[in-house]
This record gives C-alpha cells, structure tokens and sequence, in this order.
C-alpha cells in the first residue's frame, strides 16, 4: 500500500495572502458577461443619451443660453453621459448578484477559493471597466455630433472611476438584498434614476432654493456628475477638491458594507 506522505488540511489557501489568479478569472468573467450581450449594455446606454440629447436639443435648443460659460446641449453632454455611467455600473454588479440567487449558481462562487474582498473588489472593477467603456464610446460619439472637448483627463478619470466604483459597490449591497426583479426595480426606480436626475444633470443647482441646494450639496450623485461635466467645460458648479474626497470616502464605505454583507452570508447562506 503506497502511502501518502503530502497532507493538506482542508481550507488551508495554498496560493500566498491574495488568490490573484481566481480574483482575475472572476473579474474576467464578470467582464465577458456584460461583452457578449454588448448590444444590451453597451450600445443600449448610448442610444438612451443620445435620444435624451436630441428631444432636449429640440424642444429647448439655445433658448435657455449660456450655462457655466457654453451653450445648453454642451452643458447637458456630459451629465447625460455621467448619468448613464452610475446607472451602468449599478446595474452590472446588482444583476450580477440578484440573478446567481435566483438562478442558484451564486454556490459555484460560495464554494470558490476566493475571499470576501476578492469577490467584491473583482465585480465592483468589472462595473468600472463597463461604465469606462460606455463613457469612452459615449464620449466619441458625442464629439462627433456637437463641439465637445476635453480640458481635464486627470478629472475626468477620477470622477469616472469614483462613480462607478462607489455605484458598483452600492449594486453588489442591492444585489444581495434583492431576492426577485421587483426588489431591484424599486431600487432602480425610486433611488438610483431619482438621486441621478435632481443632481444637476439638466441644470445648475443655484436655480434651486437655498435648502434644496443645501440637500443637493448633500448628494453623492451632484458630485460626481458635476466632477464628470468639469473635465469637459472647465467649470464646476461645486467644489472639485471635496467631491474627490467625499466621493471616496463614500466609495470605501459602500465597498466595507457590501465585503462585510458578503462575507457574513446576507441572504445568501442558510
């Protein structure tokens, strides 16, 4: 009888304090999902803009004149483009979660050797790489159909990268709350498209009263579309310096609660 002198003990990790492979194969994974429907959840996101752009541009045209120093379609481009970006990442990672309940398979990511910040910090980056890739095609597209320019790269990642992250991570907290469609619906329907309309994207926010401006300034979604606009126009309709900081301050909590309500099991694990 050959006897067996390797042992290993159930649960030990094998591959050093971080599984790079598995967090890349997860991510790459969750990247092929949204690439093989791209029609879906690349193309869908721009003709939406595009539409929004055109019945506005009609029904208002230059009526309204200059906002922030350029016209109203250049003020709007970049907050229709900003608005699809948060309501994309938030929806790649939420329907990652919801549907693998429904479904059954989210066991094969249980059972995987992954851990807690693995699993979130991989479909949180593939919401990025989404709403990144919806940004620059939008972005393209919409320069070749108005005058619009960029004058600040450096804002336009940081604001790009902090929505989507702090969306995508905000998706998984839903996802996992979610236990059927009309859960995220709602979610979709009274949070996410409310907080990303009334934050500026269709207008400035000293047209409002001083305590809706006060609520408005409160708004994570006021930030990181005005960020977005800023990379575009050169102007901001609030503080740059504290939308970078608010915005990540905000993206590490919704990271922490969604690695902590994944690591706990939160609806799903009996």
């Amino acid at each position: 009888m050959v006897e067996i002198k390797a042992k290993y003990k159930i649960g030990t990790r094998r591959f050093g304090n971080i599984n790079w492979i598995g967090a890349w194969t997860l991510y790459k994974k969750e990247v092929l999902r949204f690439l093989i429907v791209w029609i879906q959840t690349i193309f869908s996101p721009l003709v939406t803009s595009l539409l929004f752009l055109l019945v506005l541009s009609l029904a208002i045209g230059d009526e309204r004149g200059d906002i922030l120093g350029v016209s109203f379609i250049n003020f709007l481009a970049p907050g229709l483009i900003a608005m699809q970006v948060i309501q994309q990442s938030f929806s790649h990672s939420s329907s990652s979660f919801m549907i693998g309940k429904i479904q059954g398979n989210i066991v094969d990511l249980l059972y995987a050797p992954l851990s807690a910040s693995e699993v979130t910090l991989a479909v949180t980056l593939a919401s990025v790489t989404r709403s990144i890739m919806i940004a620059i095609i939008s972005i393209i597209t919409f320069m070749l159909i108005i005058d619009l320019k960029i004058v600040s790269f450096f804002y336009l990642f940081i604001f790009t990268f902090l929505a989507s992250f702090s969306l995508g991570a905000l998706g998984i907290i839903a996802g996992l709350w979610a236990e059927k469609f009309d859960h995220m619906a709602s979610v979709t329907n009274f949070l996410i498209i409310p907080l990303s309309f009334l934050s500026g994207t269709f207008y400035t926010i000293d047209k409002l009263p001083s305590l809706l401006q006060t609520i408005s300034k409160a708004n994570p979604f006021f930030y990181m579309i005005d960020g977005f606009r800023y990379s575009f126009i050169g102007e901001s309709d609030g503080s740059l310096i504290f939308g970078v900081f608010y915005l990540t301050t905000v993206s590490l909590i919704l990271w922490f609660i969604s690695y902590i309500l994944y690591k706990n099991g939160y609806k799903i694990k009996s």
